[in-house]
């Protein structure tokens, strides 16, 4: 038999009460069942040191059509004036310098990922977006401009006109805008100046670092590596690393090759993730819920206010006056009620909280009530 445990927990100015069944010694429960795939260590797992760059820079938009940044925006004018300087065109003591228009040209920041392995020559894809108040990036070029590392050094020159995904038209007072046309991308718009070696044949350990830590995980791709290679190679050092000892004179890119298309059991980790500002809820396959009855109503308050104007009487001494009058109206609306039995799936959850009218929000709060009351067995992430 079971026993009733209840919680009551207010989220969200609504009331869900939640009873969790606590099962007692001695009843028959099911064997607890782990849903795990099938995968590549490629597609969970990554070398250490094999990795991405990122590369950010400033540079100057011109060609744009009365688009650009207004004269508000000093840094372009500044920018103009460095590269005019450097193709010897002086401004310095011309009246007409402070005459400069910057509406066909704008100020951007860049942006880009240097991959791994790269070098002088290889070209990489460059995202632009504007850092002044241009109106739009359509139709412009950008100008020769470097791309630092973190380190502050040149990795990478960009050039070239871009690519937008929308579009702002103003006339006679009117405008529309499509998407975002201060944003727009040069693909292959970057050129590899400098690289980042990586050289793999003087790693005497090979460490593979998995996207999410679990130690059964890291044992099994530990286990499936010694199969594959036919001796004890590989150990997990913790819930995230497994290193690997490559043989004497082993071709290491050869290595990783057979160990990355490695087939090995995972056991991803049951995760609800929910979002409270659009609402949205994403729940994983290998969740698992406790038998439960959840109590759902809702009490709205609705306040009008509004004004009125008193006047006297023709032939009263008073004045005009204006009244604020207030109504108050309140309606609590009935619970509705739910029943997940032993063996309930999250299919069997959001069918009835659809039933019952529940919004994507009010599912949220049901959500994180059943977390507190012992219910949902699942990590709960809030966006």
């Amino acid at each position: 038999m079971t026993l009733g445990t209840k919680r009551r927990v207010l989220v969200g100015g609504l009331m869900a009460v939640l009873f969790a069944s606590s099962t007692l010694q001695g009843e028959n429960t099911p064997e607890p069942i782990s849903k795990m795939r099938l995968t590549r260590v490629k597609d969970v797992a990554s070398v250490e040191g094999v990795r991405d760059n990122q590369l950010v820079g400033y540079g100057i938009v011109v060609g744009l059509h009365g688009t650009g940044d207004s004269s508000q925006t000093v840094f372009p004018l500044q920018t103009l004036e460095s590269a005019l300087e450097r193709m010897g065109v002086s401004l310095q003591g011309n009246a007409m310098a402070s005459m400069l228009q910057t509406r066909n040209m704008a100020g951007v920041f860049l942006s880009g990922t240097l991959p791994a392995f790269s070098e002088p020559g290889y070209k990489v894809d460059v995202t632009v977006s504007s850092a002044g108040d241009a109106r739009s990036l359509e139709g412009g070029v950008l100008l020769l401009a470097p791309m630092f590392g973190p380190d502050g050094q040149i990795y990478a020159e960009a050039q070239g006109p871009m690519v937008l995904g929308g579009y702002a038209v103003t006339a006679n007072g009117s405008s529309k805008s499509v998407n975002y046309p201060t944003t727009a991308r040069i693909p292959s718009g970057a050129i590899v100046e400098r690289g980042v070696p990586v050289d793999l044949a003087k790693m005497r350990t090979i460490s593979l670092l998995l996207d999410d830590a679990d130690f059964h995980t890291a044992e099994g791709v530990a286990a499936a590596i010694d199969r594959e290679l036919g001796r004890a190679a590989a150990h997990a050092v913790d819930s995230r690393r497994i290193e690997i000892e490559p043989a004497a004179k082993e071709d290491i890119p050869a290595l990783l090759a057979r160990v990355e298309e490695i087939e090995v059991d995972v056991y991803p980790r049951a995760k609800v993730v929910v979002n409270e500002r659009t609402g949205t809820v994403v729940i994983g396959g290998s969740v698992r819920l406790q038998p439960v009855t959840i109590l759902h109503g809702g009490l709205v308050v609705n306040i009008v206010s509004h004004m009125e104007v008193s006047q006297p009487n023709p032939m009263a001494q008073g004045t005009t006056q204006i009244v604020e009058q207030t109504t108050l109206q309140a309606q609590d609306k009935p619970a509705n009620r739910i029943v997940l039995k032993e063996g309930a799936t999250v299919d069997d959850l959001v069918e009835n909280l659809q039933q019952i009218g529940a919004t994507a929000r009010d599912i949220v709060s049901i959500l994180q009530a059943m977390k507190e009351a012992g219910a949902l067995e699942a990590e709960l992430e809030v966006l």
